[in-house]
Parts: structure tokens; C-alpha cells; sequence
């Protein structure tokens, strides 16, 4: 049954926004913040929870705007140069944060996440400071693409994305190094004893988070057409966190439905109430931590497996 929900999803992501297309620009941007709440699932696996990981989701668009004001204007080259700078980036930087655990781990993201905020803002020479950088239109293969027709590309394209890498990443979680993920968080010394790198295991999920964190990033650029250091911001990692919980870590689908979630409360809420959105998805919150700690990716499979068995 966890078939038929990844295809209804896919299907209400493919038609939805042809019957209402002021929808195409938010399903977009669920997409690039459900690729970076997965990369902060991996690492919940493990019990490790990033309070920092908004520092990839920035970087990323900062290096699509870079690119764009230079000879690199290709859609397509800019998504692998994001995926590879905030990969290097996430491996160098996971070389120390694997060291530590729990509260440690949490506060030591956001230490990172926030120093970067602040060059951010400081470097105006390099970044735009506080005004941020504008995202040129890029081109595909060559051919130079107008606005109206780079938004439903962005959200097709990010759609078959989204697909092979929920895939690739389902293919990592149910290999020996994804398996070792959920071992870390129950008995750490015996995967030791195990013969199991648990440094190695960690750094390869942080790299893989990093690299999604990035990846989600560069859309976000790509779409709105321009960057600020607030992407950074402690407050958008901890909604990347909020967005991972609520969707549920069990499948790899999970964090785009929290995403989902929570972007259509607030688009919907910007129109009838605006100043209690907040509330909602706090309710929202507690609702799942009480009485679904698997999720909503949980609720759908449950609701799904029993109405068949009947």
C-alpha cells in the first residue's frame, strides 16, 4: 500500500496545479523544502537532530546566484555544482560534528548555521549582505528560458527529481550503511563491537543530508530569483526540523508531506488568518508528538493498510 500513496502524492502534485496554478509556485516550493527535510530525516534516524542545516539550504542558493552572474548559466550544471559544493561542504564540516551526540550535536549545527548567517550579512561584496543576490533566469541546454516557462519546468522537473532521489535514498537507507543508522540511536557500542565504523556511518549521512539540504536550496534560488542570508537563519533550520517530525521519518516520502503540510497552512492562512498560522501548525505539532510519533507518512500507511485488509 506504501506504493499506492507514493503515486496518489505524485498524482496530486502533477494535476493539482494545472486546475489551480497559483499552486504551481508553493508545490515548488514544498519540493525544495521536502529535499532538505529529508536530509535532516537521514540524520533523525540516528537520533541526531541538526538545528543548523538551514546553513546548506543557504548555501545552496548561494551558489546558484553566484553562478548566474557568471559563464555558468545552465539550470541543469548549477543543480551538480549545488549538490557537489554543499556535499564538500557537509563532509568537511561532518568531519568534526560526528564526534558528538544529543544536545552537543544540536547546538554545535546551529553554532555553524548561524557564523555563516552573519558572513552572510557582513560580506556585501561577496554576497549582497543583508539586500541578498539576485538570481538571473538560467538557460537549458543552451536555450534561454523566460520566467513563465522556468516555474512549471521547476516544478515538473523537480517533481521527477524528487522521484529518483527518493529512490536512490530508500535504495541508501535499506543498505548496510543506512540499516546502521537506526543501530547508532539504540546501541552505539555494540555496532562497534560489530566492527561497524560508527564515525563512517555518520559522516556518510551527513554528507548525504548536506547534499539534500543544498540541492533544495538551489530550487528554492532558482524559483524565487533572488537570495538572503535569512535562509540561513536558525529559524528556517528549525523548521526543516518541525517539517522532518511532522511528515514522519519511516518512509522517504514523510518529509515532503510534512512539507506539504506546512506550506499549504500558511498560503492558505496568509488569506484567512493571518495572524494565527502559527497556532495551527503548533496544534498541528503537538497533535502528531502526542498521538502520531510516527507522523502523517504513518497515519497514511496505517489508514491505507486497513482499508485494505478490509
Amino acid at each position: 500500500m506504501r506504493i499506492a500513496i507514493h503515486i496518489a502524492l505524485a498524482a496530486i502534485f502533477a494535476i493539482v496545479p494545472l486546475l489551480f496554478p497559483w499552486l504551481g509556485f508553493v508545490f515548488t516550493v514544498v519540493l525544495a523544502k521536502g529535499l532538505a527535510a529529508l536530509g535532516v530525516a537521514i540524520l533523525l534516524r540516528a537520533g541526531l537532530i541538526s538545528i543548523g542545516h538551514a546553513a546548506f539550504y543557504a548555501l545552496g542558493a548561494y551558489v546558484v546566484a553566484t553562478l548566474s552572474g557568471s559563464a555558468v548559466t545552465d539550470l541543469v550544471l548549477q543543480l551538480v555544482a549545488t549538490v557537489l559544493v554543499c556535499g564538500l561542504a557537509g563532509a568537511m564540516i561532518g568531519l568534526f560534528m560526528v564526534r558528538y551526540r544529543g544536545i552537543f550535536f544540536a547546538m554545535l549545527n546551529l553554532a555553524v548555521s548561524m557564523v555563516f548567517f552573519t558572513l552572510l550579512s557582513k560580506l556585501y561584496k561577496f554576497t549582497g549582505g543583508t539586500d541578498g543576490m539576485r538570481v538571473d533566469t538560467p538557460t537549458l541546454f543552451g536555450a534561454q528560458l523566460e520566467r513563465t516557462t522556468l516555474e512549471p519546468l521547476l516544478l515538473y522537473g523537480g517533481l521527477a527529481l524528487v522521484v529518483v532521489v527518493c529512490l536512490l535514498v530508500h535504495r541508501y537507507l535499506k543498505s548496510p550503511m543506512g540499516e546502521a543508522l537506526s543501530a547508532v540511536e539504540t546501541n552505539e557500542i555494540r555496532l562497534e563491537y560489530l566492527g561497524v565504523s560508527v564515525p563512517r556511518v555518520l559522516l556518510s549521512a551527513y554528507t548525504l543530508s548536506a547534499a539534500l539540504a543544498g540541492l533544495g536550496g538551489g530550487m528554492h534560488a532558482l524559483l524565487v530569483g533572488h537570495v538572503v542570508p535569512e535562509l540561513a537563519y536558525w529559524t528556517t533550520s528549525g523548521q526543516l526540523v518541525l517539517v522532518a517530525v511532522l511528515g514522519g521519518i519511516g518512509g522517504v516520502v514523510g518529509p515532503f508531506i510534512g512539507s506539504f503540510f506546512l506550506e499549504m497552512v500558511r498560503s492558505f492562512a496568509v488569506i484567512y488568518v493571518a495572524d494565527t498560522w502559527n497556532l495551527i501548525v503548533g496544534a498541528g505539532l503537538l497533535i502528531v508528538i502526542f498521538f502520531l510519533p510516527v507522523g502523517l507518512y504513518g497515519l497514511l500507511d496505517r489508514l491505507a493498510t486497513r482499508r485494505s485488509a478490509k
